[in-house]
């Protein structure tokens, strides 16, 4: 867990309400006081002009922080599946990760872009996982 913890910037998403019409989106995560790991995410609403954050928590479902299989909650007692599909092993420069069901799925990137040949790899992945990479929406991400 270590490794995956410090900021990511969102490459590309399914779209979905919460997120709807941010650009400059990122992820970042750390460890709480009692082991859990602390979410925030953070991206700027151009029609508002402001950013927008979530702050949520996540915790390991086996227990076990060799494994990708968390639940998060951003919303009191509700929780969510946050499943990492694919990751860098090596270096933890990005992250494929899905939610629950085929309508949450984020390329994640240690960088404001990845190259040709990783976005690739992480639309096959997805689309070989049944997702619908033909509506993955590019985030904009500038200089902030």
């Amino acid at each position: 867990m270590e490794k995956y913890l410090g900021k990511w910037y969102e490459i590309a998403r399914l779209g979905h309400p919460f997120e709807r019409g941010l650009v400059n989106v990122s992820a970042e995560y750390s460890l709480g006081e009692k082991g859990e790991v602390k979410v925030l995410n953070k991206g700027f609403s151009k029609k508002q002009n402001r950013w927008k954050e979530a702050r949520g928590k996540a915790y390991f479902v086996d227990g076990n922080n060799k494994r990708g299989f968390l639940k998060v909650s951003f919303f009191g007692p509700f929780y969510g599946s946050y499943i990492i599909v694919e990751l860098d092993k090596e270096n933890y420069n990005y992250a494929l990760v899905c939610g629950p069901s085929r309508k949450c799925l984020w390329i994640l990137s240690r960088d404001k872009k990845i190259s040709d040949e990783i976005k690739n790899k992480l639309i096959l992945r997805a689309k070989a996982l049944g997702f619908k990479t033909e509506e993955l929406i590019w985030v904009e991400q500038g200089e902030n």
